[in-house]
């Protein structure tokens, strides 16, 4: 970095050095999910405990936040809005946070959370919460630990949490978007359930070998542009999208061979973060010109959870889930899956996989419910968090919220409470992003077609790069150089709503079920 002053080249390195250990953890946890044999549990949790320790020891280095100061005070660098600025202004922000938490406490929760994803996997295979619920006390002790080092005193100790995903964003905010989005889904639901006339989904349900599954996978995230050259995709229980560094982007699925949709559109899902995490400007152009590396520093990172997931469902029902999309889909899913989809068209496909369908598993949600099941772990992990709710009283409650708000009974704890990945590794506060993110998704979708009113020709076609390029220009590229708020003002010229979610709703599963507007 030639052309920046000495401080900040050597603030840079540090960072990249410290990023790299980042990369370690994350290849760690990775194989942890996927090849490490059960064996390996115990010497894999005090494995990634020690790079934890060491990565929040080079994160927290006195020498580092002397950089920073140094930096600070440097108007060369702080003024205006480029990279610079912005790396230095989301450095020092992590830097007071992360030297508000121990090293003991870090490297404890971190090999907490790693034996408490071997034992979910256990005890969701077995259906026994009982098993798990030692594992989980001890994650949420030590979350509120955490919570407690991170909170400025203000709000409830959950606020410090979410802050960690979707920066600047409070539960109390949360709730006031979430209680009247809610009844308007609910009202939705209920409106197709009383007046609709349901699609077929029979096709659904065909057989399909996993193995066939995959290629068709594999060959509609290469269509979208997501690189296998700088990404793989493998198999896991829970499925997940890591950005390892430069050039290595590792998403997961699982295959049922009686639901090949389901395979199909966590693949879109995964592929829709891994364009993103491919996206962000580390070295590499994705044709807009030469592109310095920000690996290791703010502005090579995504900004938040809510804006990544909203890449994410965005890829995933927004274009999945479209008519245009199997226009273009159906004759290579009739080429990779096999006469299961002889007999279909691309508005028979279109009508199956959009429904408003109560189940239990949030990952097979439909859109139109898919909120729902978000807003009740809002609340659970709020009211566990808080103490409010004790582990042992967690799966009544659980099955109570599910019959209150999808009319659902929810027969065994596979299934109920223990059907989610995330309170195991210890994402307290990471489930509100995803509503954020389809509320994210819907307007960003309206501005992208509004700017772009051939995108449906586009998709029927299979060109993708337009979606892609527009996504690359206004979100992917700035990293964290501005606040999600910032970003989601900046790209459509609005702050967030949820109206855009509920009309595409309306206007998507209305006519799917025969129902006027």
């Amino acid at each position: 970095m030639p052309d920046h002053p000495a401080h900040y080249v050597k603030l840079a390195e540090k960072a990249r050095e410290a990023a790299n250990m980042h990369s370690v953890s994350a290849v760690l946890a990775w194989d942890q999910e996927t090849y490490m044999p059960a064996g390996g549990a115990d010497a894999r949790a005090g494995q990634l405990s020690l790079v934890a320790r060491l990565h929040h020891e080079m994160c927290t280095a006195k020498e580092l936040g002397e950089l920073i100061t140094a930096c600070e005070a440097d108007d060369r660098l702080t003024e205006g809005d480029t990279c610079e600025s912005a790396n230095i202004r989301e450095m020092r922000r992590d830097y007071d946070k992360k030297t508000k938490l121990p090293a003991k406490l870090v490297s404890e929760l971190t090999e907490a959370t790693s034996r408490a994803q071997h034992a979910w996997k256990s005890a969701r295979a077995d259906s026994n919460f009982a098993a798990f619920r030692p594992f989980l006390d001890k994650v949420l002790e030590l979350s509120r630990e955490k919570a407690r080092c991170l909170s400025d005193g203000s709000g409830e100790l959950y606020d410090a949490l979410i802050d960690v995903y979707e920066p600047g964003v409070k539960a109390s905010e949360i709730e006031e978007v979430f209680t009247p989005l809610r009844k308007q889904i609910s009202d939705l639901v209920r409106t197709i359930a009383d007046n609709g006339k349901p699609p077929s989904t029979e096709i659904l349900e065909r057989p399909v070998a996993p193995a066939k599954q995959e290629a068709f996978g594999k060959f509609v995230a290469e269509s979208c542009g997501f690189s296998f050259e700088r990404g793989r995709l493998d198999i896991t229980t829970h499925p997940f999208c890591e950005g390892v560094g430069p050039g290595d982007t590792r998403m997961t699925t699982r295959y049922r061979e009686a639901s090949w949709t389901d395979s199909l559109y966590g693949i879109m899902h995964e592929m829709g973060h891994g364009l993103y995490e491919q996206g962000l400007p580390l070295g590499e152009s994705h044709g807009q010109g030469h592109v310095e590396s920000q690996f290791g520093l703010p502005c090579g990172e995504a900004v938040s959870l809510g804006i990544h997931e909203s890449q994410s469902r965005l890829w995933e029902n927004a274009v999945g889930r479209s008519q245009a999309f199997w226009t273009w889909a159906l004759p290579h899913a009739q080429k990779h899956l096999g006469q299961v989809m002889g007999d279909q068209t691309p508005e028979s496909i279109t009508r199956a996989v959009n429904t408003a369908d109560p189940s239990l598993i949030r990952v097979e949600a439909d859109e139109g419910t898919y909120n729902l099941h978000i807003m009740i772990r809002f609340e659970l992990e709020r009211a566990l968090l808080s103490g409010d709710l004790s582990t042992a009283d967690l799966p009544d409650a659980w099955n109570t919220a599910y019959k209150e708000s999808l009319g659902l009974d929810v027969p065994n704890d596979r299934e109920g409470c223990l059907q989610d990945v995330h309170w195991s590794f210890g994402l307290i506060g990471y489930f509100p992003t995803y509503t954020l993110g389809n509320l994210y998704a819907a307007q960003f979708w309206e501005k992208v077609r509004e700017e772009n009113p051939d995108l449906d020709d586009q998709i029927a076609k299979g060109n993708f790069a337009p979606l892609l390029s527009w996504f690359r220009s206004r979100i992917h590229i700035h990293g964290r150089r501005y606040t999600p708020s910032q970003l989601c003002e900046r790209a459509t010229g609005k702050p967030l709503s949820a109206e855009p979610l509920v009309r595409q709703l309306k206007q998507k599963l209305y006519p799917v079920y025969g129902i006027k507007q």
